[in-house]
């Protein structure tokens, strides 16, 4: 991927991928938009392939050049947006939000509107700036579709503060994360490098050479046919931590676009490790799903379940739960109704 001067990026496909609809693709290789506003620019007619203008349904073929065109924005001017926050928790100093899958945490170039940070704009009326005027009140962030528990920020001296908790690592961050496979461990330590992966400056790749020190601890949850709903407790914070160890071990996280093998997941793919046709059967009969090929989940089953820190004005130890998403919900209760099945 190549961004020139003027704001335009250009794609090439090296692969060929059957059916692959423009706007899914998209979506998948530009993890800083949202699905909304990658449609949004395809409606505009920003998005061409091979010089031609596409519509959304479009499926991509080997070797096009997808061109997108980013509109000129103030490079420090937030746009506030009506969008609705999940609040947990709120006082004169910090916030708390369940943070909801497809929204991106700051505007990025290109893409000024539809992230927390327009919302944020919208509902305080002051946020730190301890992080420059394009990520105010932003002390750490999520991926665009993690969702869970963010921290948000009023004031800059306890965001000075909460900035050297997280660098000291004692703020404590709990994730919930459906993976493909079963560990044979039900408790490991993953200890291995990040860095920038080498041949995709958009993916973070195990790097023994100059990766950064990043430690996962996980713990089984629950064990299903093929599948395994896990606990991660983060030691470092670094780039799709979570995402990048769990596959480097073998089990990466359920429709995980970049490091996973899918995009979605569907009743079919819970399946794929029950070798009894009959068991499909029961499954269709037990109304697990209305077709086995729609889409359970459309993005990496990961969740910030819990985080914990001290107030830096109360001196509080505070510990905040973020309540898991429907999709995620789905996703666990349906492989319960499988393990439910075979049993």
């Amino acid at each position: 991927m190549d961004e020139d001067e003027t704001g335009q990026i250009q794609l090439v496909v090296k692969k060929k991928l059957s059916s692959r609809r423009i706007d899914k693709y998209l979506v998948s290789r530009l993890q800083d938009f949202s699905r909304s506003h990658v449609q949004r620019l395809i409606k505009e007619e920003a998005v061409k392939v091979n010089d031609v203008a596409v519509k959304s349904s479009y499926e991509i073929k080997l070797n096009d050049v997808i061109s997108i065109d980013l509109p000129t924005e103030s490079d420090d001017h937030i746009t506030p947006e009506d969008i609705p926050l999940d609040v947990i928790y709120e006082d004169e100093y910090l916030m708390v939000l369940n943070k909801s899958p497809d929204t991106v945490v700051h505007p990025a170039r290109g893409h000024a509107s539809g992230t927390l940070v327009n919302a944020l704009a919208f509902h305080c009326n002051n946020l730190s700036s301890f992080n420059g005027p394009l990520r105010p009140g932003i002390v750490h962030r999520l991926d665009r579709d993690t969702s869970g528990a963010i921290l948000v920020v009023k004031d800059e001296k306890v965001h000075k503060h909460l900035a050297l908790q997280f660098e000291e690592r004692t703020v404590a961050k709990e994730y919930l994360a459906v993976v493909k496979g079963e560990p044979e461990l039900d408790s490991d330590r993953i200890d291995l490098p990040i860095g920038k992966d080498k041949k995709d400056r958009k993916k973070m790749a195990i790097r023994h050479d100059n990766g950064k020190n990043a430690v996962s601890v996980f713990e089984v949850v629950e064990r299903y046919p093929g599948f395994t709903l896990v606990k991660v407790f983060l030691e470092t914070g670094r780039t799709h931590q979570i995402r990048l160890h769990m596959k480097t071990i073998g089990h990466p996280v359920v429709a995980d676009s970049a490091y996973g093998y899918s995009e979605t997941c569907c009743l079919e793919d819970l399946l794929e490790p029950v070798s009894d046709k009959d068991i499909h059967n029961l499954a269709k009969e037990a109304e697990l799903c209305n077709n086995v090929t729609d889409p359970i989940i459309e993005r990496q089953a990961l969740h910030a379940y819990k985080i914990g820190f001290i107030h830096p004005v109360t001196n509080e130890a505070l510990e905040f739960t973020a309540e898991i998403p429907e999709d995620m919900c789905n996703l666990i209760t349906t492989l319960r109704k499988i393990k439910t099945l075979l049993n």
